[in-house]
């Protein structure tokens, strides 16, 4: 039989104690806080967008710029935009694209996603005036059935367990300089 000295024990102990410290403060929280770098950084990972829309237009957009509107509880995203289609324009145009949108959490892909979104600001330079109308009316189809759902934030699946059970996320607020996402407890 190994007899553990009382130093080897302490440290032991100690040890022990500190690690069910830092599983308690991971295990018993009621939310999670995102900076508004996290949240950037996030969001640049999943870009650029592409998407081919109605077999015309090949759409990009490149390099968001997340802002944040606490007092309307709303995310602000700001795109470089691309547009191509050979046939009418010649050559790509390239602008930008801004929208503003609100969160939910979408449990199947286990990420904050963009709800409702509006377009803000729509400019293409260099764009012939007859398209002009037809480019705004893209750029609104653009923001509600493309980017509607599209996600800001994805949970680890270690983020989303207490205590060996499994939590979703509930209230979604916008802060001045953060989101914050409360934990509904099971």
């Amino acid at each position: 039989m190994v007899m553990m000295t009382r130093r080897r024990w302490l440290a032991a102990s100690g040890a022990t104690a500190l690690a069910a410290a830092l599983a308690g403060c991971a295990v018993f929280g009621n939310d999670y806080t995102f900076s508004q770098s996290q949240l950037q950084a996030a969001l640049e990972r999943k870009f650029p967008f592409n998407k081919r829309y109605m077999e015309l237009f090949d759409i990009q957009l490149a390099n968001p710029r997340l802002t944040l509107d606490a007092e309307r509880n709303r995310v602000n995203v700001q795109f470089d935009a691309t547009i191509d289609n050979r046939l009418f324009f010649g050559q790509p145009l390239t602008g930008r694209f801004a929208l503003d949108s609100g969160l939910r959490y979408d449990a199947p892909s286990r990420s904050l996603v963009l709800q409702d979104p509006q377009v803000q600001q729509f400019d293409v330079s260099g764009l012939p005036p007859q398209f002009a109308r037809q480019l705004n009316a893209l750029g609104g189809v653009l923001a509600e059935q493309l980017l509607q759902g599209y996600p800001l934030y994805t949970f680890r699946p270690d983020q989303l367990r207490l205590a060996g059970s499994s939590v979703e996320p509930g209230t979604i607020t916008v802060l001045p300089n953060g989101i914050n996402v409360k934990i509904n407890r099971p």
